[in-house]
């Protein structure tokens, strides 16, 4: 159905004052959105790489060691076309916000490309550890497979760690495109900076949040809901945001926290062996194997909430 007359007369008004919004100079009045990384060659390389690391289970084509490299090669030449590409115009545009990637900035790109695609080896071996930790942390699992295929967290943890190796290469904006990709598609969002080690599972995984400077050891398991976060927005005497300091907690190895757990602050330390209870708020350090639980008193105040930490035992004297 056409517009009327009437309508297109109204459009155009409209289409004028809205063109007329872009001359305030505002942040999002910039028209350099050629020179900006494409979000969706960014997923395409994304994809690229969930393949290269699940080959038997992404392909629809049938795999043998024979063919196996030049199917390998095929999605490793497109992820690296797109991300040299999309890296060099990252980079420049945060250098002086907008303008055509030089032979130097392609070339420095390619080489942070290669370096982490290198690295794919190790990052399929911590995936696979990864994968295991679902398998054996789940009763509800019935094979490699099904996790593989349908949980979220795996996802959601395999694009952190492609995103990760380019966050320590300090690339900009592109890890964090990719790490929002997969909180848009999981529900899950983990920041490219966070640190983590081995087999990490994530339970359900809605609503999980890990930031930026959160330091997660091994064998660590989340449930759906839990914050990794930080306090507050730490200012200098200007007023502007402190960026460069710790602000979300550390997790050590073999910890649990259950759904709903807040953890906040960058001097947090939850202690290896620890458990964290559903729906808790920890806003301090706790020792190695303490048990923090919820609880509702009724004293003075009719539900009144208060934490119970249960220490470990003491160590048996020899």
């Amino acid at each position: 159905m056409k517009t009327s007359e009437k309508a297109q007369l109204e459009l155009e008004h409209i289409v004028d004052s809205v063109a007329e919004s872009y001359t305030l100079g505002r942040a999002i009045d910039s028209l350099e959105s050629t020179a900006l990384p494409n979000t969706r060659k960014i997923v395409e390389a994304v994809s690229e790489l969930e393949h290269v690391a699940y080959m038997g289970f992404y392909s629809t084509r049938v795999l043998s060691p024979v063919n196996l490299r030049q199917h390998i090669g095929e999605h490793l030449y497109r992820a690296a076309e797109i991300l040299i590409e999309q890296i060099a115009r990252a980079v420049v545009y945060g250098r002086s916000g907008g303008g055509s990637p030089g032979p130097k900035e392609i070339a420095d790109s390619e080489q942070v490309v290669m370096e982490m695609l290198s690295r794919i080896p190790q990052v399929r071996e911590a995936l696979s550890l990864d994968v295991k930790a679902a398998y054996e942390g789940d009763p509800a699992a019935g094979s490699i497979e099904e996790i593989i295929f349908s949980y979220p967290a795996i996802q959601a943890i395999t694009i952190y760690r492609y995103a990760h190796e380019l966050h320590r290469a300090q690339v900009p904006m592109v890890p964090r495109i990719m790490a929002e990709h997969a909180h848009s598609k999981t529900g899950i969002e983990i920041h490219p900076g966070a640190t983590i080690g081995e087999r990490f599972f994530i339970d359900h995984g809605t609503g999980v949040v890990v930031g930026e400077t959160a330091t997660i050891g091994d064998n660590v398991k989340l449930y759906q809901g839990v914050t990794l976060g930080a306090l507050s927005i730490a200012r200098d005497a200007a007023g502007d945001v402190i960026r460069e300091e710790k602000r979300h907690p550390t997790i050590e190895n073999d910890v649990t926290i259950y759904a709903g757990a807040t953890i906040l602050g960058g001097d947090t330390v939850i202690g290896e062996g620890s458990v964290i209870g559903a729906n808790t708020w920890v806003t301090k350090s706790v020792e190695p194997g303490t048990r923090v639980t919820y609880s509702t008193v009724d004293q003075h105040v009719p539900g009144s909430q208060v934490f119970d930490t249960t220490p470990p035992p003491p160590a048996e004297k020899h």
